[in-house]
């Protein structure tokens, strides 16, 4: 059973690479290794170790905290029911989330505050 450390580590990688429009196989290729390696990391099967995150963080253009930044929240938010615990592997969130940066900022902003109101309806 992989740690739950592992395991988030792992969905912060795909989200900053799917973020980034990185492959598995361009992210592998970038840090030398083969892109299975990065499928492994990416579900927790494998622990990364401490010099290859280091150059993953280097090649998604990230410090090496962006990987754990969110434990203490995504542990509370598992147990209250209010956000799924595996936001950050839900293709369709990073999606929405992808779309939502590629609107300009007012517009942005606009729908931001649409969703508030409508969540605060709910």
């Amino acid at each position: 059973m992989p740690h739950p450390v592992d395991v988030h580590v792992g969905k912060r990688v795909r989200h900053r690479r799917w973020l980034v429009g990185m492959t598995q196989q361009q992210l592998a290729e970038s840090v030398g290794i083969k892109f299975q390696q990065i499928q492994k990391y990416e579900t927790g099967a494998n622990r990364v170790s401490a010099s290859r995150l280091w150059d993953i963080a280097d090649a998604l253009d990230v410090d090496v905290s962006f990987f754990f930044e969110g434990l203490d929240v995504e542990e509370k938010a598992a147990g209250s029911g209010s956000v799924p615990a595996d936001l950050l592997g839900d293709k369709e969130a990073l999606e929405l989330v992808r779309s939502y940066y590629a609107i300009p900022e007012n517009q942005r902003r606009r729908l931001f505050d649409l969703a508030r109101v409508l969540s605060d309806v709910a």
